[in-house]
């Protein structure tokens, strides 16, 4: 099962987006930052507040922040981690005064850098890249174990990402060429640093047939988990989007995440991106994400032969992306699609028209016949007078409008009856 990201990095992604306002007037999600960090004099949001952000999001979710104000108050804060991993505090430096620096919660990995969610970066609460030559520290909290949620998270995923590539092909109608574990020849060779050229095709060719598992999930990580920047997002959508990744390209996958977002698919993907991902619903996301992957691949050239394959993954990512979503409580029902309470508040039966409906049929159709032994005869001088015919005429139309309102009654009937109380004044 997929360990879940800490609870403080959860409550910073719910912050994306919240920024200073322009002016003397200080947001007031900035000004609850300064107080949850222990600092409720600070009245204007222009005072530095990453570490007021990085306080206010332990301190909701019982951790104890340093209660400064000042990020490398950081420094010697929980313990001391080696390798930057999701929910770790990561402290920089900030040009050359030792006094000064920024801190923020690490979201994302490369070799050079790390992307991290902080408060007061543009004047916002954003996703942004840090050189890894300006970290000072990386901290955890003191009694949490200290574990890596996100390489949990990527342990998963690549699985199903093993599951959708297979073994070794050599397709002459595939234009990646021969692929082992959705490594293709190319991108083995990248990997060792080898040219292909005749001399080397066979050679080349001979090592990826025999890569292992361990091989190929390190180049995954390497060109496209951490290039994705797919750490950085929700379980759910670092599968769609890795997936997407691997299948599409780099360049491709971030198009088509940008176009399910409603964004210039050539925006670079960063804070605008992030903001976006956390505005949508998770569910709706994926499934934007999947139509656009589909819309992708029928467009291809080699869908006529790859297609029903592209098709069946896009499918599976999608259902194995759902899956990875945290569920939440479910909202009630639109009273008008549930089904009736068994015991509902029971109606007078003169407020019934399945019993109106009885009683017209019976007037008009039933008592003429029966009328007689009991000495009651519609056929007298009034309907002498009116004619047979137009006995019958209204005979036929009460029994029809009786019938119906006795029908219509009982199919709308939603009420049990009751008795009322009734007197009779003559």
């Amino acid at each position: 099962m997929t360990e879940q990201k800490p609870a403080w990095l959860e409550e910073a992604w719910r912050h994306i987006g919240v920024a200073e306002r322009r002016g003397k007037a200080s947001d007031p999600r900035i000004l609850a930052f300064y107080r949850d960090a222990g600092h409720d004099d600070v009245v204007d949001d222009a005072v530095a507040w990453c570490a007021a952000f990085v306080g206010a999001c332990l301190a909701r979710t019982e951790q104890t922040p340093t209660g400064s104000l000042r990020a490398r108050s950081y420094l010697d804060w929980g313990v001391s981690i080696a390798s930057p991993r999701a929910g770790a505090i990561a402290v920089f430096s900030r040009g050359s005064n030792p006094a000064i620096g920024h801190v923020g919660f690490v979201v994302g990995s490369d070799d050079d850098s790390l992307m991290i969610l902080g408060g007061n970066q543009s004047d916002t609460v954003s996703v942004a890249s840090y050189p890894q030559s300006r970290l000072l520290a990386l901290r955890w909290p003191s009694g949490v174990p200290v574990e890596a949620p996100a390489k949990a998270l990527f342990d998963t995923i690549i699985d199903h990402i093993f599951a959708m590539e297979g073994g070794y092909t050599d397709d002459p109608h595939d234009p990646g060429g021969p692929t082992h574990r959705g490594i293709t020849l190319a991108t083995y060779a990248t990997w060792r640093n080898v040219a292909v050229t005749p001399d080397t095709f066979a050679g080349l060719k001979a090592e990826l047939r025999s890569l292992d598992r361990a091989s190929a999930a390190a180049i995954f990580r390497a060109r496209y988990w951490q290039p994705s920047n797919a750490e950085a997002m929700p379980p759910a959508l670092a599968l769609m989007h890795f997936d997407a990744s691997v299948n599409h390209g780099l360049t491709g996958a971030r198009r088509l995440l940008h176009l399910a977002l409603g964004l210039d698919p050539e925006t670079s993907l960063g804070a605008e991106t992030h903001a976006a991902i956390a505005s949508l619903p998770l569910e709706n996301l994926i499934d934007r994400y999947a139509a656009q992957r589909t819309a992708k691949y029928r467009a291809l050239p080699h869908f006529w032969r790859f297609g029903r394959g592209w098709l069946n993954r896009v499918a599976k990512t999608r259902a194995a992306a759902l899956t990875l979503i945290k569920p939440t409580p479910t909202t009630a029902k639109d009273p008008a699609m549930t089904t009736l309470p068994s015991d509902p508040t029971p109606k007078w039966w003169g407020n019934s028209l399945t019993i109106w409906g009885t009683i017209i049929t019976t007037l008009t159709t039933v008592l003429p016949a029966i009328g007689p032994l009991f000495g009651i005869d519609l056929t007298g001088e009034m309907i002498v007078n009116l004619g047979h015919s137009l006995t019958a005429l209204i005979q036929a139309a009460g029994g029809v409008a009786g019938s119906v309102m006795a029908i219509y009654g009982r199919i709308r009937a939603t009420q049990p009856l009751t008795r009322r109380a009734m007197s009779l004044r003559l």
